[in-house]
């Protein structure tokens, strides 16, 4: 089975600044380049919604506009690990934060766009990882 493991959340002031990591088990992407990989968040009571999502076959990558300039999304092939750099935290940004693999390109426009898809379209799901700004 496919296994997503987030980890990095935590408690941050605002201004803060965290790296979540994901690490996952190799699945077909080697053969599938034309699929992504990308971080979610859900509050409660709220809507998951989409917050950075990369190509695996290229550096494409594109946030939401409620992180950009803050967040950065990276990927490295030869250690299976996404990440997602927080900076700039802000309280708004509390959630837990997920990580998912195997999205449709056109996920990529959904999160730029701020457009909630339930499930996304996603095929693996982590746990998540919490992160809490005050």
């Amino acid at each position: 089975d496919v296994q997503l493991v987030e980890s990095g959340g935590g408690s941050v002031q605002a201004g803060g600044s965290l790296r979540l990591s994901c690490v996952f088990s190799e699945w077909k992407y080697k053969h599938s380049d034309m699929y992504c990989m990308g971080w979610f968040r859900q509050a409660p009571g709220k809507e998951r919604e989409g917050v950075a999502a990369t190509w695996l076959g290229g550096t494409t990558a594109h946030v939401a506009d409620s992180v950009r300039g803050r967040f950065v999304i990276s990927l490295d092939l030869t250690k299976n690990t996404l990440y997602l750099q927080m900076n700039s935290l802000k309280p708004e940004d509390t959630a837990m934060y997920y990580c998912a693999a195997d999205l449709p390109r056109r996920a990529l426009g959904w999160v730029r766009l701020g457009v909630k898809i339930p499930g996304y379209g996603a095929t693996y799901w982590g746990q998540g990882t919490q992160v809490t700004v005050s």
